[in-house]
């Protein structure tokens, strides 16, 4: 293989692997919203929060999810209107909160997630478990720092 068709097959892996993603992320979009009237931003938002249960400043959370305070801010605003997310002020630092699931949000989570395997499980089913492996194995080569210096 010559370096300009490896180029051209990786651009293509590529391709298949953002088509594939946008393809998931449409169908996980699609069943929060029809089944649980959420969205997969809330769902990652509560995911986080549901992993740290003492809970998060805003700030840790933006970071975890890698997007900005003022994407996290709204979807907390609607979380704690229903009920599912609560601020706690922290002592010695009056700007600071931090927020974490109530009970209600962390049964109302873990509704979703058990739903949300069963999706992924039921999308990838041609999906060998030795197949899962190897794509796990392979994928784990790809750069993942945002300024790789093999990326200049």
């Amino acid at each position: 293989m010559t370096a300009e068709s490896l180029s051209k097959e990786r651009l293509r892996l590529w391709l298949r692997m953002l088509r594939v993603t946008r393809q998931v992320e449409s169908e996980l979009r699609e069943r929060l919203r029809t089944e649980h009237d959420s969205t997969l931003p809330r769902f990652d938002v509560m995911a986080a929060l549901y992993a740290a249960e003492e809970g998060l400043k805003m700030n840790e959370l933006s970071k975890r999810l890698r997007v900005s305070n003022g994407n996290v801010t709204g979807i907390i605003d609607r979380l704690v209107e229903d009920g599912a997310v609560e601020r706690i002020a922290i002592e010695g630092d009056r700007r600071a909160t931090r927020v974490c699931l109530t009970s209600a949000g962390r049964e109302s989570f873990r509704a979703m997630a058990v739903e949300h395997e069963r999706w992924i499980n039921a999308l990838f089913e041609g999906v060998t478990e030795e197949d899962a492996h190897h794509i796990g194995e392979l994928l784990h080569r790809l750069p993942t720092a945002p300024h790789d210096a093999s990326l200049s």
